[in-house]
């Protein structure tokens, strides 16, 4: 089927010196750079390395080295080498939305692999595909009846969930987690458990009405329409039906002279108008694929984020400590505790030792601060006694990797089957820029009482990002306990001014931060002399900034 000519306003790209296909149209069962959510996550993923390997003396963790590839992948999980910067302002709130890229054309034309080779090509970091497939409506007894003979239309508008796409890139743009339904196309339904993306620098919509509403065209920043010959688009849906959906070659073909065909002339092809680039030949157009590559790397570039650390850092100084801040009443056993774990000379052995009271202390100070009720149980000798139950559904415990992993221990020890989960956030060299990059949480967490642990704050920039990443999704602000060790004025200002209903607990607070943001006195790279790892060449405390700060 030759495509109408393409408005001034969709420059049509040229097709490439040789029309070649490109592999069939398949559902996006999950993100090429998204990290996804896991099973419960009952117990820490620690990043160990692969079996088999020799294990390399321990060293600092440091940012990013840029020959390194942007991910690894495991048999269990994806640990992000190249991290995600800050989709935030030093204020906490929104400072850009993601890139959106629609994917429009007709059945089987290769929207599915072009967006593929345009991730591939892009090669950044926290890239999302969100396949249009995903949001078929529920479909009634009747119309699972009629799909089953081929006669529902299931490339008409009206088959697909509108509100809950338009929902969801919402949210993803805005770098929240969402759930997304799992379609499944053998019995034409949506299975019982969702996936979970989360929000992304780029975000990839593609399907064949992705032009068909108007609200959902005002998401996307750039729409792209691939345009393949309607015979080859026939040969590939065959195929495709035929051995992955389970379908028989009358079914296809009836479906698609009844349903499929006349769709396109009418709801899919005329949206070819509204596109900014049209791709002939789908993947096989490499010319194509290159200019729009460049075309969102300028993009993505004047969208680029500086976080105003100076600004961050003088905001607030000579205020008052916030309110929500609770620090650990220093008796002399905790000064003392202090006093040991401060002084450079100790051995790590004393120093492991007493971090781990003070972080025993931190926790049972912590759980004062839940919700309780009053509650009355009956004691052994049969009389009534009345007491305090905690009044929340669950707790669980969020570590910023890699110190914030130390205090892990304390927190088992006096919650019960706490639930674990893991954020590796490290300062690039370069920018100066927080960047996550892994995280692992589990389900359901936005129902819960979450305890965020690290050892230092100084400037409070990772700790923020953490807050961010609960806040995104969906655990309530006033439900998130900030816990460390030891604390720069500096670090809770920010943090207070950015989340004012999250509680900041710790057993310290020192005034000062120096021109390299550590904190003055101090206490030297917390997870450096917890680990007994090497110190950096230059002698300085490269940690404290890259993982706690």
């Amino acid at each position: 089927m030759a495509a109408p000519p393409a408005s001034a306003d969709a420059p049509r790209l040229p097709p490439p010196p040789a029309a070649a296909g490109d592999g069939p149209d398949q559902p996006a069962e999950r993100s090429e750079t998204a990290c996804e959510d896991r099973s419960n996550a009952e117990s820490l993923d620690r990043l160990l390395p692969p079996v088999g390997t020799r294990r390399s003396p321990r060293r600092r963790t440091t940012s990013q080295c840029k020959s390194e590839p942007p991910l690894l992948r495991t048999s269990k999980r994806t640990i992000y080498t190249a991290g995600r910067p800050p989709w935030y302002n030093e204020h906490g709130t929104q400072s850009k939305e993601a890139f959106a890229i629609g994917l429009g054309g007709g059945s089987a034309s290769g929207k599915t692999t072009v967006a593929r080779m345009i991730i591939e090509a892009l090669d950044v970091p926290w890239v999302v595909l969100l396949s249009m497939d995903s949001f078929y409506k529920v479909l009634t007894t009747q119309q699972q009846e009629q799909a089953a003979h081929n006669n529902f239309n299931f490339d008409h508008p009206d088959a697909f969930d509108f509100d809950l796409i338009v929902s969801t890139l919402k949210k993803l743009k805005q770098g929240k987690s969402v759930k997304v339904p799992v379609y499944d196309f053998t019995t034409h339904s949506r299975k019982k458990d969702w996936k979970t993306l989360y929000g992304a620098n780029v975000i990839i919509f593609e399907g064949i009405m992705a032009f068909a509403d108007k609200t959902l065209l005002e998401l996307l920043d750039m729409k792209i329409f691939v345009d393949t010959d309607s015979d080859i688009r026939l040969v590939r849906r065959l195929r495709r039906d035929i051995s992955e959906r389970g379908r028989d070659i009358e079914g296809v073909i009836k479906q698609y002279n009844k349903f499929v065909k006349p769709a396109f002339d009418q709801y899919i092809q005329p949206t070819m108008r509204v596109a900014d680039i049209v791709v002939p030949w789908g993947s096989g157009n490499t010319v194509a694929i290159d200019l729009i590559v460049q075309h969102m790397h300028s993009q993505l570039e004047e969208r680029k984020l500086r976080w105003d650390m100076a600004a961050l850092a003088s905001a607030h100084q000579c205020h008052p400590l916030p309110r929500t801040l609770s620090v650990l009443k220093s008796t002399p056993q905790v000064r003392g505790m202090h006093t040991i774990i401060r002084d450079k000379e100790t051995s790590r052995d004393e120093f492991i030792f007493y971090s781990k009271r003070l972080m025993r202390l931190l926790i049972e100070h912590a759980l004062s601060f839940l919700p309780f009720q009053d509650c009355v149980v009956q004691t052994p000798q049969g009389q009534d006694y009345a007491g305090k139950c905690y009044a929340g559904k669950q707790i669980t415990g969020v570590s910023i990797l890699r110190a914030g992993e130390t205090m892990e221990p304390a927190l088992r020890a006096v919650c019960k089957d706490v639930r674990i989960g893991t954020i590796l956030i490290q300062t690039n060299q370069l920018t100066g820029e927080p960047e996550l990059h892994y995280l692992r949480l589990p389900k359901d967490i936005s129902d819960d009482h979450v305890i965020l642990m690290d050892c230092t704050v100084s400037t409070g920039a990772a700790a923020m990002m953490a807050v961010r990443v609960l806040l995104d999704h969906d655990v309530p602000e006033d439900k998130i306990f900030l816990l460390s060790l030891l604390m720069a004025e500096m670090g809770v200002h920010s943090v207070a001014y950015a989340f004012p209903r999250v509680r900041i607990i710790t057993t310290a607070v020192d005034k000062r931060v120096n021109d390299l943001f550590r904190i003055i006195p101090g206490i030297g790279n917390f997870g450096d002399r917890y680990f007994g790892t090497d110190a950096a060449p230059d002698g300085s405390d490269e940690e404290e900034v890259a993982c706690t700060s």
